[in-house]
Parts: C-alpha cells; structure tokens; sequence
C-alpha cells in the first residue's frame, strides 16, 4: 500500500474540511483505498489517501493534482507540500 500527504494552511475563516463532492470524488479514483483529512492547532492541516499500490499511486497523481488545486481555492487553503510514501506498518486497534 501507498499513501500520499498533503499538507495545507487553512486561511483564518476556514475549516479547512473537504466537501462530501470531494471525498466522494476522491474515493472514487481508481485504488484509492481511503481517504484522512486532519486539522493541527496551528493553523495547518493534512490529507492522506491511500492506495492500492505504487501504480495507484502514480495512476492518480494528475487527477490528484487537479482536485487539490480546486480544493484549496474553495477552502481558501494554501497549498505548503505533497508527499507520496510507502506503507510500511497498516494497523488499526479496534
């Protein structure tokens, strides 16, 4: 499994949270296994997607790049970086 991190400042009057249309848009590119949106006190925030593997992962970026683009202008969020990584350790307790 892959993942991809972004990391963006929201400006003071955002939440920084994706619309459902987003997620759903998200969700549906192709290996996408799932989708992390995360807001820090400090005024930045962070999205991690996941995929099915590094063909997933680079299958997506184009159409990626695009949907964070429109994103960040509907939030209001400045794009700071994009970081793509290797799963190394996948577990969640329950």
């Amino acid at each position: 499994m892959f993942a991809r991190v972004s990391t963006y400042r929201p400006a003071p009057d955002s939440t920084g949270a994706p619309s459902e249309e987003t997620v759903r848009e998200v969700l549906g590119l192709q290996g996408c296994r799932g989708i992390y949106y995360l807001l820090g006190k400090e005024n930045k925030s962070v999205s991690l997607t996941l995929w099915d593997d590094e063909d997933a992962l680079a299958g997506s970026r184009q159409a990626a790049d695009r949907i964070r683009v429109e994103t960040s202008a509907e939030q209001h969020m400045e794009i700071l970086g994009v970081d793509e990584f290797e799963v190394l350790t996948q577990q969640l307790k329950e």
